[in-house]
């Protein structure tokens, strides 16, 4: 096999930048600013700068949510006088069904007293019935014969007036 005599030239360069590290910061901050001065150069020469773009950007996107903020508010005015509307209803429906309880309530009660009236008079009604039932086999034979009138016709009528004026 063939060995490989290492590399000392490579890992010399390294140890050598390890060594001096105010030159290695002095050639990145060189680097750095030469990139910002070219770049300001560019945006003056070019007149395009983006801060005017950010700014009606930024305006616009204030102006967007002040828009969404109002139409949030209006909406949730809208939706709370529709809320309001639904309780005044719902009370007023609230307060109808409590008078109709009252009212069922009154006429429940009404019932009651005519259903008690009506036993009763059913009671009583019994009550002279039988009596009358029992009171009235009895009472047959005590009670006075009726007369029939006679019948009248047209001569007896007739007669009957005639003697009527002749009297007076």
């Amino acid at each position: 096999m063939i060995e490989l005599a290492p590399n000392h030239s490579m890992s010399n360069s390294l140890t050598r930048i390890g060594t001096q590290p105010i030159a290695l910061a002095a050639a990145v901050l060189v680097a750095v600013v030469a990139g910002g001065a070219s770049i300001a150069l560019w945006r003056g020469y070019t007149g395009i700068s983006p801060e005017p773009d950010r700014v009606v950007a930024t305006r616009q996107l204030q102006a967007r949510t002040a828009q969404a903020s109002e139409q949030l508010v209006e909406k949730t005015k809208g939706l709370e006088a529709t809320q309001q509307e639904s309780i005044d209803q719902l009370q007023v429906v609230q307060d109808q069904l409590q008078t109709v309880r009252r009212l069922l309530a009154a006429q429940q009660t009404e019932t009651k007293k005519l259903a008690e009236q009506v036993g009763g008079l059913t009671g009583a009604i019994d009550g002279l019935r039988q009596s009358f039932a029992s009171a009235q086999p009895s009472d047959v034979s005590n009670t006075p014969t009726i007369r029939k009138k006679p019948i009248r016709t047209k001569r007896s009528a007739v007669s009957h007036r005639k003697r009527g004026k002749s009297r007076g």
